[in-house]
């Protein structure tokens, strides 16, 4: 079982980090449109990205919190790093050349590019949030199993989430990591 927040929060900072080099490099380059109205346009990209990414299928993720089940006390739960690196690993030719593309569009609108794959990392991490909200809300974590859940947590194959106590796996609600003060790996299952 993978955690659900843990996919979404995922490619949050494969987005960002790289949007907001290619925002910076891309600022240095005159472009076809010029710097003003690149930067411009960028901004009203990333404000488009991440309300597009906070938003989407977020009534298919209420549906499937909404009908949660317990998980039982056999079922595996996947840790929060091995999640993150079989997404990455899914993803790594995307992921490789979403940077590229974000520079190569500044030589028509500067920043435009890099700011848009800012925009999705941050309406992603916003999604992560949320989803942490609704975990704090139902009282426990949840999960999808990983067969279901290669493209998206919220997908059509995902026929429903598991949950388990706040204190299962080593991620908090919302996906980020578990600090260790109140690390419990599986104490409230």
């Amino acid at each position: 079982m993978a955690r659900v927040a843990v996919i979404v929060r995922a490619p949050v900072r494969w987005l960002w980090w790289p949007g907001v080099l290619a925002a910076g490099i891309g600022a240095a380059v005159p472009g076809l449109t010029g710097r003003r109205i690149g930067v411009l346009a960028g901004a009203v990209l990333f404000l488009a990205a991440a309300a597009v990414a906070f938003a989407a299928r977020r009534r298919r993720y209420a549906d499937l919190v909404r009908g949660a089940s317990r998980a039982g006390r056999s079922v595996f739960l996947q840790d929060r790093a091995v999640t993150a690196r079989l997404w990455r690993r899914a993803r790594r030719g995307r992921l490789a050349l979403a940077f590229p593309v974000a520079v190569a569009s500044s030589f028509v609108l500067p920043a435009a590019g890099g700011m848009l794959l800012a925009g999705l990392g941050a309406g992603l991490w916003a999604k992560a949030h949320w989803l942490g909200g609704l975990e704090r809300k139902a009282g426990g974590l949840l999960w999808a199993r990983t067969e279901w859940a290669k493209g998206s947590p919220a997908a059509k194959g995902v026929r429903g989430y598991l949950t388990t106590g706040l204190a299962a796996g080593d991620a908090a609600p919302g996906g980020a990591r578990r600090t260790a003060a109140r690390a419990g790996v599986s104490a409230a299952r």
